[in-house]
């Protein structure tokens, strides 16, 4: 593949550092979520866009390219340093229809009636509010604009949170265990919840599109060292547990990890999502 590009390019200069770092935009996490994100838009000229939780320019910058020049894009993230990553992969590829803006989703700095479509890929699991969030935005989508977003499920990486509870459950720390319920609650909603939330915020729900697909490792050891893993998830797993103990228990789950995938060949984690498809209908 990228021979033909570096035969065939005549615009970009392969060498440059920019091109080379914005290359690989897309985390192999972003990606199964995104793909159903994509399919679902309505591309249309004369659009205002919102994509929130933007971060490293994930579908924002995409979806500008696709929509093209009379379409104008907004990314917003509270991650200042991913927007600047984000801002220098624009400018290498010479978009001129997005702007990346440091914000939250509880507050989003624009006008009511806005945008004709508003996108987020999984960036919705991530808000403090999830209330205020939609919120706004209804606030800033005009009637009739169409709302496109993904979420991960509660069921997500299930397995390995039965075997983190076991732990709990063997060594009798049942605060510990109610934290977890309340760690996979705040970070991963219930299917209904979220339902409930974009119908009351003025929302007509006309296709919700169910997927899963799943991340493999050889072993325990090997998914609680991967990169992803340590930056996304692995502080708030052991966050739960005092000081006094975190060594321990983590040491315990390493084991019970490993010891399953010698039974079962390796770890296989499911990750179920949906793509919910709405309009703004008051």
């Amino acid at each position: 593949m990228w021979s033909f590009i570096i035969s065939f390019s005549s615009k970009y200069n392969l060498s440059d550092k920019s091109i080379v770092s914005s290359i690989d935009d897309l985390s192999l996490w972003s990606a199964p979520f995104g793909l159903k994100l994509l399919d679902q838009i309505e591309y249309k000229n004369n659009i205002t866009v919102l994509d929130i939780g933007s971060g490293f320019g994930f579908p924002s910058i995409e979806i500008a390219s696709r929509l093209g020049d009379t379409c104008k894009v907004f990314g917003i993230d509270p991650w200042k340093e991913a927007n600047q990553r984000a801002s220098v992969k624009i400018k290498s590829w010479g978009l001129n229809n997005i702007k990346i803006i440091d914000a939250v989703a509880e507050s989003i700095p624009f006008d009511n009636d806005q945008f004709e479509l508003i996108t987020s890929n999984n960036g919705l699991n991530n808000v403090e509010n999830d209330e205020k969030t939609f919120s706004e935005i209804a606030r800033v989508a005009k009637a009739g604009a169409q709302l496109v977003f993904t979420i991960n499920l509660q069921e997500t990486m299930i397995e390995f949170y039965n075997i983190y509870k076991s732990v709990l459950v063997k060594n009798n720390l049942n605060d510990e265990i109610e934290k977890l319920s309340e760690h996979i609650f705040k970070k991963r909603k219930p299917l209904k919840y979220t339902i409930n939330l974009v119908e009351k915020n003025g929302f007509h729900i006309y296709k919700i599109i169910e997927d899963e697909f799943y991340l493999r490792y050889t072993d325990g050891t090997s998914m609680l060292n991967h990169f992803f893993i340590k930056l996304a998830f692995k502080e708030s797993w052991f966050n739960i547990l005092s000081p006094e103990i975190s060594s321990s228990i983590y040491n315990e789950l390493e084991y019970e990890l490993n010891k399953v995938s010698r039974q079962t060949g390796s770890i296989k984690l499911k990750v179920p999502y949906v793509c919910i498809n709405a309009v703004k209908i008051n």
